[in-house]
């Protein structure tokens, strides 16, 4: 419950908030109107988060881990072309993770004025407001790369008792008036969408949408706590929820001809319907449900950098792993930018009003191409086609919907969330497409043509010894191909004579948690091809693996020990090790289109500026050398220079005999 459904239990705190002003406030709304809207939250709770998330999408896990690049992996053989649902969605996603800690959280503050001694001092003064939601997630940030193990094992029972509270508050109001359970009908909800007095027509939606933006997050947190526990526990969350909604329905009802809550600027229905000796335990409760849906949010937002980096489709970037907990970790170039996009938004819309204007919007982009994925997924598994399609249909329809009728706040704020979005698709696109055009153009050479070389320079005396293994990070070991540019660095740029040549490939598999290596000695003892395999949630640290790899090769007899005549270590056996790490770099004349070198120059720079390989590699306590070579080496030839002319030297006197200095 608390990492699960921390955004889904924010929503009671606007959704009821944004339809109410969204029809022109309370004044112009009527019982039918209520029940209708109700009914609308209802049904796209039940349709969307019970039925295409908790039934359908938390089948389609990758080895228990859930979310939109896992579910990518599972159907991305089917079509080349399903990277683009999966890079426009992840891209969705985290600019939603942006929004949700200022939306949650300047709307749970906005309570204090329900507050009659806060409104007393401060009254509509929203700067106050602002102060302290910024005051909060300041903190928030900041302790984030402690880890948040122990302040994590007490959101389960807050939200349980969060859950309680908002569901128990719900039930005391609607008691008054059961007639709200009408709301249940779905006619309601139709008849609401076609009533003239839905000033907002279809586009209602936009705002009905928000009581299931926490729906991708349950899908995407499935990894941390398991399908089985988010089957069993959604039926009592969904039940709190529906009698908060059910409580609100009633209390409005009950107040809406009132002149005194007719004149209320930003009525909260959320707040307004407790019972003022509980106001201030529920603005308290709010503001901590909201700062553990802003954590869930983070955290996820954490998760899914790292497997969009694993993945190919993110520049690396330094990831920290604070705590021993499952799934826990750490990137701070990402906890800065949320940061500083966070208080951006604050101070750029001010109300929770304006911000709900940008929620939604991206999410629901989110969704759809989820939805896609999900198609080819019951495809892949064989479920009849006309069932999968109709899947399709139907969610497409209806997210569809939602979409157009969230896109209607675009210039009314939805701008920020669309603008975010395309931001991190831009990147995802440059580094995915920079990725495809350094392995079609990539120089691969077999090391059999090369082996006997490297073993006469190993065995070569007169050649200084450049370190006892001497390893090299390949992107491809299949059918022992290398990229070229690396026996260059051995055999031309300098010799690097060493006992053991180590060349390792990294390879990044669908499963989350894999941890397994392949050998391959090629008949020598002096030549290790190394593949690990590793899972896109675990971390890289190559030299803590070698370390193990080398042992197990000399226990086996494989690989020659290597005593060290100077050392601290005691019968140390292992030699030193040197990573030679190589940049390429875009030279002139590499015969690629334009576009391709705009492409290619966007991603060397990303590389630039994101984790070096070193830190990345784990290697930032080992010996690296790094090494610049140019891309493409060997296009840039002498063919595409203009030729120069030999001169005598009394031809190239004579032009200057005018001019003696010269």
């Amino acid at each position: 419950m608390g990492v699960v459904y921390g955004d889904i239990g924010t929503s009671p705190l606007y959704v009821m908030k944004a339809i109410i002003e969204g029809n022109g406030g309370l004044a112009h709304v009527s019982e039918d109107f209520i029940i209708g809207a109700v009914s609308l939250i209802v049904w796209t709770l039940t349709l969307l988060t019970t039925v295409k998330y908790v039934l359908i999408a938390l089948r389609a896990d990758n080895h228990g881990e859930g979310g939109i690049f896992s579910l990518y992996t599972l159907v991305k053989k089917m079509s080349k072309y399903l990277i683009i649902p999966a890079m426009i969605g992840g891209a969705a996603l985290l600019a939603d993770g942006v929004l949700t800690p200022a939306v949650t959280i300047t709307t749970a503050i906005e309570g204090l004025r329900g507050i009659p001694m806060f409104y007393d001092l401060f009254g509509e003064n929203q700067n106050v407001i602002i102060v302290i939601t910024i005051a909060i997630i300041c903190v928030l940030f900041i302790i984030q790369k402690f880890g948040t193990e122990s302040v994590g094992r007490a959101f389960g029972p807050v939200m349980l008792a969060w859950f309680t509270f908002i569901g128990g508050i719900g039930l005391y109001n609607f008691i008054g008036n059961p007639a709200v359970i009408k709301a249940l009908n779905p006619y309601y909800a139709i008849h609401l969408l076609m009533s003239p007095e839905n000033k907002a027509g279809i586009f209602i939606l936009g705002s009905v949408f928000l009581a299931t933006t926490g729906a991708e997050a349950l899908y995407s947190d499935m990894g941390h706590v398991g399908r089985q526990n988010i089957l069993g526990s959604w039926p009592y969350i969904k039940l709190c929820l529906i009698c908060n909604y059910f409580g609100q329905a009633a209390w409005i009802i009950a107040i809406k001809d009132n002149p005194y809550y007719q004149q209320v600027e930003l009525l909260n229905p959320f707040f307004r319907m407790m019972p003022k000796s509980l106001s201030v335990i529920g603005v308290a409760f709010a503001t901590v449900a909201a700062v553990i849906a802003s954590q869930a949010l983070i955290s996820g937002s954490y998760t899914l950098v790292s497997e969009a980096i694993k993945l190919k489709l993110l520049p690396r970037l330094k990831i920290v792993y604070p705590t021993n907990q499952k799934g826990q970790l750490y990137i701070p170039a990402v906890n800065w930018l949320l940061f500083v996009l966070c208080i951006g938004i604050v101070f750029f819309f001010r109300t929770s009003t304006r911000m709900e204007s940008a929620y939604g919007l991206a999410i629901t982009v989110t969704m759809l191409m989820t939805t896609i994925l999900l198609l080819f997924y019951l495809l892949e598994k064989q479920v009849p086609k006309i069932l999968a399609f109709l899947m399709f249909i139907f969610f497409g329809s209806i997210e569809t919907i939602f979409f157009i009728s969230s896109a209607t706040k675009f210039f009314h704020g939805g701008f920020v969330a669309v603008f975010m979005a395309l931001a991190i698709l831009f990147v995802m696109i440059i580094w995915e497409q920079g990725s495809i055009i350094e392995e079609r153009e990539s120089q691969k050479v077999s090391l059999y043509d090369y082996m006997d070389q490297l073993i006469a320079l190993k065995e070569d005396k007169s050649v200084p010894l450049y370190q006892t293994n001497v390893v090299f990070l390949t992107s491809n070991l299949k059918g022992h191909l290398i990229g070229k540019e690396i026996l260059y660095s051995i055999l031309d740029k300098k010799p690097k004579r060493a006992k053991v040549y180590w060349f390792v490939n990294v390879l990044v598999t669908d499963e989350p948690f894999t941890g397994e290596y392949h050998v391959d000695m090629m008949g020598t003892d002096c030549i290790v091809n190394v593949q690990l395999r590793l899972g896109f949630r675990r971390s890289q640290n190559i030299n803590l693996y070698l370390r193990q790899i080398v042992n197990e090769l000399m226990e086996q007899g494989k690989l020659p020990k290597q005593p060290q005549r100077y050392t601290i270590i005691p019968n140390r056996e292992v030699g030193d090790f040197c990573f030679v790490l190589i940049r390429e770099e875009l030279a002139r004349g590499t015969g690629l289109k334009t576009v391709e070198k705009m492409i290619l120059q966007a991603k060397f720079f990303l590389k630039s500026i994101a984790v070096s390989p070193a830190k990345w590699f784990g290697l930032e306590y080992s010996d690296v050398k790094m090494e610049h070579v140019p891309f493409m080496m060997d296009v840039v030839n002498l063919k595409q220079c203009r030729p120069l002319k030999q001169v005598y030297v009394h031809d190239f006197c004579s032009e200057y005999e005018e001019d003696e200095e010269e």
